[in-house]
């Protein structure tokens, strides 16, 4: 499991697939969210807004899990 460092309280969805590199572009979080299984904490997830906090645990199809930790 990977661990993403945040500096803030939170951050999107769409922003964490970008900064642990499963999309390129922010552009390609709408296009990707729609076509692989993403979870968070167990749960499907698909909002590219929806608020990541410290702990949070994400498993992304094809790319891996992750843990959000607040430094």
């Amino acid at each position: 499991m990977k661990m993403i460092s945040i500096h803030t309280e939170y951050i999107t969805l769409g922003q964490f697939l970008k900064l642990a590199d499963c999309i390129s572009t922010g552009g390609q979080a709408k296009s990707f969210l729609q076509e692989a299984e993403i979870y968070v904490n167990g749960e499907p997830e698909n909002r590219r807004g929806k608020k990541l906090v410290h702990n949070d645990r994400i498993r992304v199809e094809g790319c891996g899990e992750f843990q959000v930790v607040r430094s």
